[in-house]
């Protein structure tokens, strides 16, 4: 039987369509204004935008409100993330709950980073669920009407569910397992981690080639060579390629941050390209935090020939 489409994302995956998301991050403020226009500046260049969940075990605002408020105030479509590793299943399943009488139509399950590496790592972690069991409860939830307990609901909200993944894990086939299981549990689409090497896209999507779930391979371009060098650095399993490194440094020394964000801007569009071009990826997940305004500039160019 023919599932029910809720939200515009699941809309133009399920037509076939190369869809575009965003990536938008509440911080540590009561101000929703950055928020807010990040995501009118990306409205009309992708169908729905992230709101982060608490990234990096940062306390940031709750996601739920910022979720709501882009679609009321900018209409633009969210995607409400949520993680296991701060609250139990009772607090999950409220929380789903108040999404659903918001209007939110998408989920995306993450478990979360620990909190040591966070901005108050004395706070306890929670993981009563992870991922995949909140995968399960969301689906419970809207195909079933009940909660884990079976208890009952009325009025059940109405969700697509999606997941993250990771490509440049090292060895992949433990991240292809994980895909499967939630996938299994319900999961509908898949947002990865950032790739910077068109050949890891290409090995992740040939190895996900006997799997029917749409992917959004994740893009995230660079603010500035001091972000380069911090992810570089710092992020596990990044791989930036020496060549791409190389050029924007040359930029650097050539024009300054006016060129870097012209290297920026040649750089992933072409990745877009070749992403398109040579895998069967649903589409691009970008992730600009805090310079929304180069993503239009990055997809207007990825469409010239």
């Amino acid at each position: 039987m023919k599932k029910p489409i809720y939200s515009n994302l699941m809309k133009e995956i399920t037509e076939g369509k190369f869809v575009f998301t965003g990536e938008l991050e509440p911080v540590k403020t009561t101000n929703l204004h950055e928020v807010l226009e990040g995501a009118k500046i990306l409205k009309g260049h992708v169908v729905a935008a992230n709101i982060t969940d608490n990234p990096t075990a940062f306390a940031y605002m709750n996601a739920l409100i910022p979720s709501y408020m882009i679609q009321k105030e900018a209409g633009l479509e969210a995607i409400y993330q949520m993680t296991t590793r701060d609250r139990n299943r009772i607090a999950l399943t409220s929380d789903l709950l108040a999404a659903g009488a918001l209007g939110i139509k998408n989920v995306l399950s993450l478990t979360g980073d620990h909190t040591t590496i966070g901005d108050n790592p004395q706070a306890k972690p929670v993981f009563d669920l992870d991922s995949a069991s909140l995968v399960h409860l969301i689906r419970k939830m809207v195909d079933e009407t009940i909660d884990l307990n079976n208890n009952k609901i009325e009025d059940p909200p109405k969700f697509h569910v999606g997941i993250a993944a990771n490509p440049n894990a090292d060895p992949l086939e433990p991240e292809i397992l994980k895909i499967e299981r939630k996938t299994k549990m319900g999961a509908e689409f898949v947002q990865t981690q950032c790739v910077y090497d068109i050949e890891r896209a290409k090995r992740f999507m040939e190895t996900m080639s006997n799997s029917n779930i749409p992917v959004l391979i994740g893009i995230a371009p660079f603010k500035s060579i001091a972000m380069m060098k911090w992810m570089v650095k710092f992020v596990p399993g990044i791989y930036v390629p020496d060549e791409m490194q190389q050029r924007l440094l040359e930029a650097k020394k050539r024009g300054g941050k006016e060129a870097i964000i012209e290297e920026n801007i040649e750089i992933f569009s072409d990745l877009i390209k070749e992403i398109r071009k040579t895998t069967n990826a649903a589409g691009i997940h970008m992730m600009a935090v805090g310079f929304e305004w180069i993503v239009p500039k990055i997809l207007e160019h990825s469409r010239k020939s």
